[in-house]
């Protein structure tokens, strides 16, 4: 298994080679190469030549640290045609930069939206006929996750669309802090990790509250009917996901994939809560040495 921190915390205050050097620092001996505006910014071409690359891999070989995967975000399945053709282009770019930092995993959301999800879906497919050929072309894995206000929020969904698609190297990501996203607020994490059963590739742990929780009014929105969608993450205990069941499922599934900490809420205190949130996570997987 591989222990992963997704750095977010630190890409304002850091540059990437501190950003890397203080992820090996903390303990973690993967990093998830989450977007930043200097590397693969958010749904923006990436921002990324030679040079970089090669920092990048002296950084690495000096702290020993190994990317898990790496994670871009583009619109994809949005329902505007110019964003989505600007989308795979992006895509195809981040998919070049996987390769020559030989990382052979990717890993990404659906996008889209969940209130146009029928042609975000078929977005979403015309997307992935593009893609797929170039992903097995460069011998790149992909693990897509469900998000709160994409075409696909459930975990279900995800599991369904992930099917169809039909291939052996697309797999899932289970995103702890979306759990009463995915099944509407009842949090049967044990179910829905026996449901995604081999298809679960990637764990990304941070906790969150039911946001459909005190009928609905745990989180009070006006006007009543504003498309808004919340989640947290928080560190492990902070908020009410059932994280004994999530590592007890776990290990009975002597899961061996990538375990991320997700955690973005504590800038003010992110050594602290990295360093929290490694320890909880050994801990609860059985991986203390």
């Amino acid at each position: 298994m591989k222990l992963a921190l997704d750095p977010s915390m630190f890409r304002d205050n850091m540059s990437l080679e501190q950003m890397i050097y203080k992820t090996a620092e903390l303990g973690y001996k993967y990093i998830e190469l989450s977007p930043r505006e200097d590397f693969c910014p958010f749904y923006k071409y990436p921002k990324v030549d030679k040079t970089k690359i090669k920092l990048v891999k002296k950084c690495l070989r000096d702290t020993g640290l190994e990317i898990s995967s790496l994670l871009p975000l583009y619109n994809w399945a949005g329902p505007d045609e110019d964003r989505r053709v600007a989308a795979v282009r992006n895509w195809k770019r981040a998919i070049e930069i996987a390769v020559e930092l030989d990382v052979d995993l990717m890993n990404s959301e659906f996008s889209g939206t969940k209130y146009n999800p029928v042609v975000c879906e078929e977005k979403f497919v015309k997307s992935m006929d593009e893609l797929m050929p170039v992903f097995e072309k460069e011998g790149v894995r992909l693990n897509l996750q469900a998000h709160p206000l994409d075409f696909i929020e459930t975990n279900t969904g995800a599991i369904d669309m992930i099917r169809a698609l039909d291939k052996d190297w697309i797999k899932l990501v289970y995103s702890t802090a979306h759990t009463f996203f995915y099944d509407d607020g009842i949090g049967d994490v044990g179910k829905m990790l026996d449901e995604a059963g081999d298809l679960l590739d990637h764990v990304l742990f941070a906790d969150t509250f039911n946001h459909k929780a005190a009928y609905g009014l745990r989180y009070i929105v006006n006007p009543p009917d504003a498309e808004v969608t919340i989640h947290q993450h928080l560190n492990i205990g902070e908020g009410e996901v059932d994280f004994d069941t999530i590592f007890r499922k776990m290990r009975e599934m002597k899961f061996d994939g990538i375990a991320t900490n997700a955690v973005f809420a504590w800038v003010d205190k992110a050594e602290e809560s990295s360093n929290f949130m490694l320890q909880t996570m050994k801990k609860g997987l059985g991986l203390n040495e």
